[in-house]
């Protein structure tokens, strides 16, 4: 099975590479359609090889810890898969799939360098949560996020340019910071190379410094902390969700924003537990200002990309505090909503850019009564706000209730602050709905309320993926939870926690 698993990762990972060399080199012979039509070959070809890999992974009877296999080609980065990991690609797959899928219901000026930079940035984003490597991880991180700046200049929305700006600093600096961080790691261990399992090895008889610890850690959590854009460092997100072209927004704020909490899981915290127990108040404090300040500043959003694109920020502070129990528990629930959210998330950015083209309109105070007319359409964001809400049948759910506990055993004061949050995030998500969806047609969308279409069969397929992706997991917790669990029982370091 592993020969098996080993020729899926890499056809999953290589694929939308291959594509993208494809397009590139045959710039003349290929018209827009056929462009889409390769992009979604890539995607499928990933989403199938993607889930099945997932699948051998989890009925491996060996045990979820030793799972693991890599490229035998020598130059090349070599990938492997683990409990945490694997949620991550599933992800990763899933929405891809879902925005090549909906790009092909655009009408987009310039297709092929479209599709091409849409195929790097997933190849990307596989490609830095499988790899052995912390180099490969940050080089393969930075594959993904170069094609969103280009893209948001060339067929972004009003304000692009300025957001694209903003986003290239903040990022640029998280980048360069995580990057001395994983640096230091490796100089401080002594092991042989960058390799995850060489560094792990070597701390087994290298013991870093409590003090020196607290310094590293320090560094990876404000850098990767920008890029989950946890306060201060969150400005740049909802601005750059609400101008980036749908699909790259829907692959950025859905699967590469879970790069930083990911590397803090699988790296972070496993390499420099005592490092981390010293920062933990600090990371309680900010995540929960990520929770119930940025949920209020939602709550006070008009426009409906921004208020999605708010609340994503909002949500990644319980992540951070299920990181902060230091709990196997706390933890988990952080990799499973890591996970539902991204879903979640890419399900909402889609359906509120359809919702805005439909309308011509922004303002959710000028909308309402679209229900009658579109059902199906808001059938499904009924179905995405539920979801980010963490209603029960969702995997969202399973996230926050485990981390909710979590935290009650790490602090009952922050644990009732962490529920208020969820409380405002059900204000303004319910809020959206019947602004939207319910009551009379506004002033402003009577005249146009007749013409407006139902979501069509394309963006049908690509909703109902990622909504079939959330109910399976909601349904059956256990495709995550038990890789999860038995990995994370593994590593000292999460048994910290209460």
């Amino acid at each position: 099975m592993e020969n098996i698993s080993e020729i899926l990762l890499n056809s999953a990972i290589y694929a939308p590479f291959v594509f993208a060399i494809m397009l590139t080199f045959s710039w003349k012979f290929i018209g827009a359609k056929m462009s889409g039509g390769i992009a979604l070959l890539s995607s499928v070809i990933s989403l199938i090889c993607g889930l099945g890999v997932c699948g051998c992974f989890f009925f491996t009877p060996e045990g979820y810890n030793s799972f693991v296999f890599a490229s035998r080609l020598g130059i090349l980065p070599e990938f492997a898969l683990s409990a945490l990991s694997m949620p991550m690609l599933a992800l990763a797959v899933i929405v891809s799939f879902s925005a090549t899928v909906y790009s092909l219901s655009l009408e987009i000026k310039n297709a092929k360098l479209y599709y091409i930079l849409l195929l790097v940035m997933q190849g990307g984003l596989f490609g830095a949560f499988t790899s052995t490597n912390l180099l490969w991880i940050y080089m393969f991180h930075e594959f993904a996020l170069i094609p969103t700046f280009i893209a948001m200049v060339l067929w972004g929305s009003v304000g692009k340019r300025m957001a694209a700006m903003q986003m290239a600093i903040y990022l640029t600096l998280g980048a360069l910071v995580s990057l001395i961080g994983i640096i230091a790691v490796y100089a401080s261990s002594l092991a042989s190379d960058f390799s995850i399992v060489s560094i792990s090895s070597a701390l087994t008889t290298q013991h870093i410094d409590a003090s020196w610890q607290k310094t590293i850690f320090g560094l990876l959590l404000f850098g990767l902390g920008t890029l989950v854009s946890l306060f201060p460092f969150y400005t740049w997100a909802p601005r750059t969700y609400a101008c980036a072209p749908t699909a790259f927004a829907m692959l950025h704020a859905g699967v590469l924003k879970k790069f930083g909490l990911f590397v803090l899981i699988q790296v972070a915290v496993p390499f420099l537990p005592e490092g981390c127990f010293q920062w933990v108040n600090v990371i309680a404090v900010l995540a929960l200002v990520n929770v119930i300040f940025i949920g209020l500043v939602t709550m006070a959003q008009r426009d409906l990309k921004l208020m999605v694109s708010y609340s994503s920020v909002a949500h990644m502070g319980l992540c951070f505090l299920g990181i902060a129990s230091m709990s196997v528990l706390g933890v988990g629930g952080a990799v499973f909503l890591m996970f539902g959210h991204g879903l979640s998330v890419a399900l909402m950015l889609m359906l509120s850019n359809i919702i805005v083209n439909r309308t011509n309109q922004w303002d959710m105070f000028k909308m309402g009564g679209m229900y009658k007319q579109t059902p199906i359409l808001a059938g499904f964001f009924i179905a995405g706000t539920m979801a980010s809400l963490g209603l029960p049948m969702f995997a969202n759910f399973w996230g926050e209730i485990t981390i909710l506990t979590s935290l009650w055993d790490f602090s009952p004061t922050v644990c009732a602050l962490a529920t208020t949050g969820i409380v405002i995030s059900a204000i303004y998500g319910l809020r959206a709905v019947a602004r939207v969806f319910m009551g009379k047609p506004s002033k402003e969308l009577t005249e146009r309320i007749s013409s407006i279409a139902d979501i069509s069969k394309i963006e049908r397929v690509a909703a109902i993926v990622l909504v079939v992706a959330l109910v399976f997991v909601g349904v059956c917790p256990k495709v995550i939870s038990e890789p999860a669990d038995a990995l994370l029982k593994s590593l000292p370091a999460y048994n910290q926690g209460k």
